[in-house]
């Protein structure tokens, strides 16, 4: 079945399409939004969303880009969000704690195992996700799904909507927080 077939059947509520969308594309967005959250069970939660949204929406996708970019620019929306809901609940702990309503959570450190990370480069790869974590939104989402998903610049432009010279600006800025960052790190961990 092709990718238009696929839509159509979607569109009219076929489970099996659905299943076939799920089955092709789950490691894809298991994947994204797991280089974004950092934590795979708030990955995995996020996945799901990410499917239901593509359900409940799939009626108003038009073909303008193909459907893994609707569905990475979905992905890496609803891990957005995790975060500033994430970051929201973080604040609001703080404020309860300041006044001695409840106890601040703590942070855990970046322990997760993302699929794509081979064993020997395991503590490598969690210094490059905590740095990673530190990065304004927009480059950790332009950085991750180039480096860790393997998408052109041309194909994170279409994902984020914005320009090819953004793409290839928010990139090298990314390069050059994360070069700063773990130099930083090397230096006092040498």
């Amino acid at each position: 079945m092709n990718e238009q077939e696929l839509i159509a059947l979607l569109k009219e509520g076929d489970e099996s399409a659905f299943k076939e969308l799920v089955l092709t594309w789950q490691d894809m967005v298991f994947n994204t939004v797991l280089s974004i959250v950092q934590n795979e069970e708030d990955a995995e939660d996020v996945s799901q969303e990410v499917f239901v949204q593509v359900f409940q929406s799939i009626s108003s996708f038009k073909s303008e880009s193909k459907l893994s970019t609707w569905i990475y620019r979905i992905a890496t929306t609803k891990a957005l969000d995790h975060l500033r809901k994430k970051k929201r609940k973080k604040r609001f702990a703080f404020v309860q704690s300041f006044f001695g309503l409840q106890e601040q959570e703590k942070e855990l450190p970046v322990t997760f195992n993302h699929p794509g990370i081979i064993l020997d480069n395991k503590e490598k790869a969690a210094v490059l996700f905590k740095a990673l974590e530190k990065l304004p939104e927009k480059q950790k989402v332009a950085f991750s799904l180039h480096k860790v998903e393997g998408l052109s610049y041309q194909e994170i432009g279409e994902v984020m909507q914005t320009t090819l010279p953004a793409v290839e600006s928010l990139i090298h800025r990314a390069k050059g927080n994360l070069k700063k960052q773990l130099t930083d790190y090397y230096q006092t961990h040498a």
